[in-house]
């Protein structure tokens, strides 16, 4: 493996967690490997490491882009991932409102209820506030009107 697929891998683990990463290795074949490593290695190695967004925004872009693309096959692992960089469920839907402004009632429509069945699935996962990420966006604010 290359430095950018193994920062891939690591990326890709710590975003998507192991049990989902696994899983998609377990299932990979000799037909699916070339995605399976342009994925870890360009996505996850090149893109999901770059310094110009942290993760949380990466994660409402990719929650946006999703949503506006109708991937919806995506989307739950992608809530998910916002949920383990940090996003609580109110910011996800506030994500969800405002691409449906943009891209259509429907498109959020359908990701309003994938997100809500997984947010149910991930319970007190969900409603936690991620400490880290609050004394970040205290230190964000600081001097800052509310």
């Amino acid at each position: 493996m290359s430095s950018s697929a193994d920062e891939g891998m690591r990326v890709r683990r710590e975003v998507l967690g192991h049990a989902h990463v696994d899983r998609a290795v377990a299932r990979t074949t000799e037909f699916t490997r070339p995605f399976q490593e342009y994925i870890t290695e360009s996505v996850w190695g090149s893109i999901w490491t770059r310094e110009g967004l942290d993760r949380r925004t990466r994660s409402c872009v990719t929650l946006a882009v999703l949503t506006a693309l109708g991937r919806h096959e995506e989307i739950g692992m992608h809530v998910r991932a916002a949920v383990h960089n940090g996003l609580t469920a109110a910011e996800i839907a506030e994500v969800l409102l405002h691409t449906g402004a943009y891209a259509g009632v429907p498109a959020a429509n359908a990701a309003f209820a994938i997100g809500q069945q997984v947010l149910a699935e991930l319970g007190d996962e969900a409603a936690r506030v991620h400490p880290a990420e609050e004394d970040e966006d205290d230190e964000h604010r600081a001097g800052q009107p509310e």
